[in-house]
């Protein structure tokens, strides 16, 4: 259930602080200027947010936050519904 998930606070998106995420299972949030870019979910965390680095349409002023879970694909399924009944049905912008 999304509503008991245990966030992270968020943390600037860079290789420094990536590498201090456990590579466990899990969902994140990627967020610019208080809008959220990215939702996503992995087996390994910290490799998922690694091969984001390189993703052109998160910025450099990006922050992140994860909550570790198991069945993280349905998390991120339930994330994504929550996200377009928000916002018109729209997905978020670097999705």
């Amino acid at each position: 259930d999304i509503q008991l998930l245990e966030w992270s606070s968020w943390i600037d998106f860079n290789q420094t602080t990536i590498d201090k995420v456990p590579e466990s299972e899990g969902v994140y949030k990627l967020h610019a200027s208080m809008k959220i870019l990215f939702i996503g979910s992995s087996k390994n965390l910290r490799q998922s947010l690694t091969q984001d680095l390189t993703n052109p349409c998160i910025n450099n002023n990006s922050r992140f936050s994860y909550a570790i879970i198991e069945t993280a694909d349905n998390i991120r399924e339930n994330l994504l519904n929550e996200y377009r009944n928000k916002h018109e049905g729209k997905l978020p912008s670097c999705m």
